[in-house]
């Protein structure tokens, strides 16, 4: 009975593990939290018995909703002193994709880092909602059950939440729709045009392919040398830039690798991670830098091979 019971509740982690990552990531914009919310969720569900649950999938989908809002209450006071922008911890794929299955769960454009920092406009509930509904493509009655609310005001909530980051809503609030992106393939070609003029120190060329009104964001959290606002405009992206790699100390190297379900750039210090890039692309140009050089957030980025 005992091996019945285990078997059950290893087929159970297996299924929905990377369904509840999937939400939990995306509510915290942390892996390592999200993974301390999934392992304890499955550590309570587990010391009760699976059998008597009809529904172990909305169960379990309410219990990390739950904890994530709770991890986001305790933390709020921590992001309001938060030094400089606050942007989420980069998820790197291994080469092997198999060892990251949570990062294709679903549309690999709703991981990216431009769409998780639009997130943090929404209110945690509005969030909970958003992903569940948007993301993982829950109906409203599912939704609602996880989150405590009637399906009516689930729906008021996914709409207010889909106009407040438009950016990658549909127009109609009604339908779970992919976000607008470009044509990956363009997206990863406008990526290496940048990193090849900046590795080679071609302004022009950099400066052609990003967006006059471009926006770079820089995540140190106090904790190493970070620019403390956005920087704003295309000619000031690329100084900052340029300033930043002429004060590199030798042994710095960097690779593209797959960020957050997109090609992005981690850099290395003495086959340390240093700092994770991404971007946001529009009309084939780059219309957002994302640089999280935190230190407590590169973690999870693994060493580069040697």
């Amino acid at each position: 009975m005992e091996n019945a019971r285990d078997a059950e509740q290893i087929q159970i982690y297996t299924a929905y593990k990377p369904l509840l990552f999937a939400l939990a990531y995306r509510m915290l914009g942390s892996v390592m939290d999200a993974e301390d919310v999934v392992q304890e969720t499955f550590l309570y569900f587990n010391e009760k018995n699976p059998q008597g649950i009809q529904n172990p999938k909305a169960y379990l989908c309410k219990m990390v909703t739950n904890r994530c809002i709770d991890k986001l209450r305790s933390a709020s006071k921590k992001r309001e002193v938060y030094v400089g922008p606050w942007l989420p911890e980069p998820l790197v794929a291994v080469e092997n994709q198999g060892d990251m299955p949570e990062l294709f769960y679903t549309q690999k454009e709703s991981l990216s880092t431009a769409y998780l920092f639009l997130l943090q406009q929404l209110s945690w509930v509005e969030r909970a909602v958003f992903v569940l509904r948007e993301v993982l493509q829950y109906d409203y009655e599912e939704i609602a059950e996880i989150v405590d609310k009637s399906s009516v005001n689930c729906r008021q909530i996914f709409r207010r939440a889909k106009s407040s980051i438009s950016t990658f809503a549909s127009q109609d609030a009604e339908d779970v729709v992919q976000p607008k992106q470009p044509v990956e393939d363009q997206a990863n070609a406008i990526v290496e045009q940048f990193v090849q003029a900046l590795a080679s120190g071609n302004m022009a060329q950099l400066l052609s392919i990003v967006k006059t009104e471009a926006v770079l964001y820089s995540d140190g959290g106090g904790k190493v040398r970070a620019a403390i606002r956005p920087i704003e405009g295309a000619e000031r992206i690329a100084m900052f830039l340029f300033g930043v790699l002429s004060k590199v100390p030798s042994g710095f190297s960097f690779q593209m690798a797959t960020v957050n379900g997109q090609l992005g750039v981690v850099s290395y210090q003495d086959r340390q991670p240093n700092n994770v890039m991404t971007f946001h692309v529009e009309d084939g140009q780059v219309a957002a830098v994302y640089l999280v050089a935190n230190p407590d957030k590169l973690r999870h980025v693994a060493e580069m091979s040697v």
